[in-house]
């Protein structure tokens, strides 16, 4: 097993690795900005390193501090957990080429991935289904592009080849306003993620999102834990996921699990990943792969009981898989809502001062948080403060958990999220569980 691990991350996930990490007996680093002295992952470590000023871009995102607490601190290793550096090629890159383990996949498996064309193309060489659309980014010649798009049939939706969270994307719906979208995402792209290359696809438009969770030893071993269905969201960016999926059969689990798993021995894949898929008539289309540990893991921990960070961090050390296929058994349901300092309605941040805070309990109860009473929360970084997840035998009994949940939880001082939470959980749609992408913004907006 690895002696000692740098965790370059902050806030819930951090804290997550560090106690997977005290579970296996690995020692910790954390490594924070000049705000985040008093996370709780920093107080609990073995060792901890201040790496720059409070703005990402001087300490999270600095990649010589990171690898420099490394050495400094004697480590072996470098836990990205999510978002930051995570999906940074150049950063998994230097981390080896320093001579640490990076936790997590192969620089090469990163950067193929990390191009959403790549990506697409790779996907369809192994068998993959996707969405109709361009197999190259679109070029310069605009009759072909204008040709290309009738061709795929409108609506469409133009991405950015190297995006991810969200941005760099934009739905056309004539003819008319097609090079112009394609001008515009390709100026944001640039902007945003120095790459302007972009794409076009069918835009679906009443799909579910929905993501198969997979895990590889880069030794010719890969399984897949089951999906997630994360069709609750608000501007591409997901507030609650759940699994299993509502209304997939087992049949269809296998199939475009095992799919998945295949795709991870072909690439020779290491580490955690999730291959997400629009799902609709029955049919799933791949969109991108995230080569990561997501923020949703747990409600897929939850129902199988495989510790996926745990995982990673023997995968890192060398070590075959744990389980086969055959051992993977999905039982009961989990829900997880993300809890936000924001505006429930305005969904404006909101950091601040928590003046008091008390976590929900009870039967099939998870809390993934860092918070706690007198903490403030930076202005800095992602409003994510906690995870709520609730399990239980049916999905039914997981969504009474989960409204009791909310219920229980405290936290005064800012605002956050939580009456939204309760409002989508008492809609008879979501307790039905047939919504799709849309279905959130279109409530929104009633």
């Amino acid at each position: 097993m690895l002696d000692k691990v740098v965790i370059a991350n902050r806030g819930e996930i951090a804290l997550r690795i560090l106690r997977a990490c005290k579970e296996l007996g690995i020692k910790t680093v954390a490594v924070h900005s000049t705000v985040d002295r008093d996370l709780m992952h920093v107080r609990l470590a073995d060792e901890s390193v201040c790496i720059g000023p409070a703005p990402a871009s001087g300490s999270y995102l600095s990649i010589p501090a990171i690898v420099s607490a490394a050495e400094i601190t004697d480590a072996v290793a470098i836990h990205p957990g999510y978002g930051f550096l995570a999906e940074n090629a150049d950063f998994a890159e230097q981390v080896e080429k320093s001579g640490f383990i990076f936790i997590g996949p192969r620089p090469d498996s990163i950067r193929q991935m990390g191009d959403k064309v790549a990506a697409i193309q790779a996907m369809k060489q192994l068998g993959i289904p996707c969405v109709p659309g361009s197999s190259e980014p679109i070029g310069d010649d605009d009759a072909a592009t204008v040709k290309a798009a009738r061709d795929v049939g409108y609506p469409i939706i133009i991405k950015a080849a190297g995006g991810g969270g969200g941005r760099g994307m934009r739905v056309v719906h004539t003819e008319s306003h097609l090079l112009n979208a394609i001008a515009m995402t390709k100026t944001e792209a640039r902007a945003a993620f120095n790459n302007d290359k972009v794409y076009m696809e069918k835009y679906l438009q009443n799909p579910r999102h929905i993501e198969i969770q997979v895990i590889s030893d880069g030794q010719g071993h890969a399984v897949h834990l089951g999906e997630r269905d994360c069709s609750i969201q608000r501007r591409h960016q997901k507030i609650i996921e759940e699994a299993p999926a509502p209304g997939l059969t087992q049949e269809q689990r296998e199939v475009i699990g095992e799919r998945c798993a295949q795709a991870c021995r072909d690439m020779n894949y290491r580490g955690a990943g999730t291959f997400e898929f629009l799902y609709e008539n029955k049919a799933f289309y791949f969109i991108e792969m995230n080569t990561r540990i997501q923020v949703e893991h747990p409600v897929t921990e939850m129902i199988t009981g495989i510790d996926i960070v745990k995982e990673q961090l023997r995968i890192a050390a060398g070590n075959t898989l744990s389980f086969k296929q055959s051992d993977i058994q999905i039982k009961g349901h989990a829900i997880e809502c993300r809890i936000n300092a924001e505006d429930p309605r305005t969904f404006m941040p909101c950091p601040g001062t928590i003046t008091h805070f008390h976590a929900p309990g009870g039967p099939g109860i998870r809390v993934d948080s860092h918070i706690y009473s007198s903490y403030t929360v930076p202005p800095y970084y992602d409003s994510l403060i906690a995870k709520i997840i609730a399990y239980g035998e049916t999905r039914e009994s997981a969504l009474a958990r989960m409204r009791t949940a909310l219920d229980e939880t405290v936290i005064d001082g800012i605002k956050t999220n939580l009456p939204l939470h309760q409002d989508i959980l008492r809609g008879n749609s979501f307790q039905k569980g047939v919504v799709n992408i849309h279905y959130l913004e279109q409530w929104l907006n009633l």
